[in-house]
């Protein structure tokens, strides 16, 4: 039988009881003359008694396919919603010389928030089963977060988060074994939830009554804790920070981060960023790592080293920015470039000795048609009955490289650039 006439059903069967297979899919169980899946979702499908294979990985499944030609339909069971954090999207892309329909599923998410009355079309949606995602940029700016929850690892990091970055008093609901007769939903404030209370498959309802709602948040000097280390002014920092265009899946190094403060101002845009505060200074090293709990940073990344040398084995950036060099200029330009040749390069020079460091990059190429601009702001001193303007040092703001439309590059973690999306 001809490829084109072989149909592959992508069937969401809910939570793994028959009360949350809908008819649609039951229809197509029925009718099908295969199934494939995961051995706990082909547990769930036992009572239609078709052949078939224990496999998840999308080279497995296609290989099945292609030798069990002769089949018309086959059935590829995933849990919950085909279209909610499934193998589908996957499973498609090496299954595009088949016809291919989705059937949709109830996820255990829609479950539990209509087990709790609450509605979810407001709320974010994470998972944290087999990835890594900024789960607690997520509680922290919305009121209402749901979590799918992975094994024990997963648990004990969640709760060890939940306190460290202060989020003890949100409320939450952990749903285990949904659907099943020994279903459990557990409500508690989060900080008194246990690893053990989440080990298996959990669904988790965070509520958080204060969620941080601003949409850009540009962060005071005097918020930040700095004690004797430079840091970059908040004037400086707002216009830096407009250069580097930032962009959701940004991979930044804030090479000379001092106290973070740009590390953690570009942090809190995004949770889908991932920065890297290089600093060799252990006291800088030690503010940034307070400011990085204070503002609830889980996606910064303290790089103690002097670059290029401590830039060598992180992942490729997308952006740059270069607060200090100790006269490494060239040199960092030249290794983030080799990483990524169309990174994003913001940098600020105070000293002229530094300009005549980027006008030098410039003629040699390392730098391309770099824009330079300076920038020079005054801020108010009472004195007396008067108020008189204290000027701030002129800074200069190098740019180099064109803005990016997403932070989606398909970057070799060995340094060099394949293609963009």
């Amino acid at each position: 039988m001809c490829k084109e006439k072989q149909r592959i059903y992508l069937v969401g069967i809910g939570m793994g009881t028959e009360a949350s297979l809908t008819i649609q899919a039951k229809q197509v169980l029925e009718s099908c003359d295969r199934i494939i899946g995961a051995k706990r979702m082909l547990d769930a499908v036992k009572e239609f008694n078709k052949p078939v294979l224990a496999a998840y990985k999308p080279g497995e499944i296609k290989d099945y396919i292609v030798t069990h030609s002769n089949a018309a339909k086959i059935a590829v069971v995933l849990s919950g919603d085909a279209g909610f954090y499934s193998g589908a999207k996957k499973l498609e892309e090496v299954l595009t010389e088949y016809e291919v329909e989705r059937i949709p599923g109830i996820s255990s998410i829609i479950y539990l928030a209509a087990k709790l009355h609450i509605s979810w079309e407001d709320a974010a949606l994470v998972s944290v089963h087999g990835r890594k995602q900024n789960y607690i940029h997520a509680i922290a700016t919305h009121e209402k977060t749901f979590l799918l929850l992975g094994d024990r690892d997963t648990a004990r990091e969640f709760c060890e988060k939940i306190r460290y970055y202060g989020l003890e008093k949100t409320q939450i609901w952990v749903g285990s074994q949904l659907s099943y007769e020994d279903e459990v939903i557990l409500h508690k404030k989060a900080g008194e939830l246990r690893p053990e209370e989440c080990l298996g498959l959990d669904v988790a309802y965070i509520y958080n009554p204060e969620p941080d709602r601003r949409i850009y948040r540009h962060l005071e000097d005097e918020e930040f804790i700095r004690g004797k280390v430079p840091m970059t002014k908040s004037e400086i920092r707002a216009v830096s920070l407009a250069k580097l265009a930032l962009t959701e899946d940004a991979v930044l190094y804030d090479v000379g981060a001092g106290t973070g403060s740009v590390s953690i101002e570009a942090a809190v845009q995004s949770g889908s960023i991932k920065v890297y505060a290089v600093e060799k200074n252990p006291e800088g090293v030690s503010m940034i790592r307070e400011n990085k709990r204070k503002f609830l940073c889980d996606w910064l990344e303290i790089v103690e080293g002097t670059a290029p040398e401590a830039l060598k084995e992180l992942k490729p950036p997308t952006h740059v920015f270069i607060g200090g060099s100790s006269g490494n200029l060239k040199e960092i330009i030249t290794c983030v470039k080799e990483k990524n040749p169309e990174v994003r390069i913001v940098l600020n020079a105070i000293s002229l000795e530094t300009v005549k460091e980027v006008m030098e990059a410039a003629r040699e190429g390392i730098l391309e048609e770099p824009e330079i601009i300076q920038i020079m702001a005054s801020r108010s001193k009472k004195l007396g009955a008067y108020h008189m303007m204290t000027g701030l040092n002129p800074v200069y703001i190098i740019t180099e490289g064109k803005e990016q439309q997403d932070g989606k590059s398909e970057i070799s973690d060995c340094g060099g650039i394949q293609r963009k999306r």
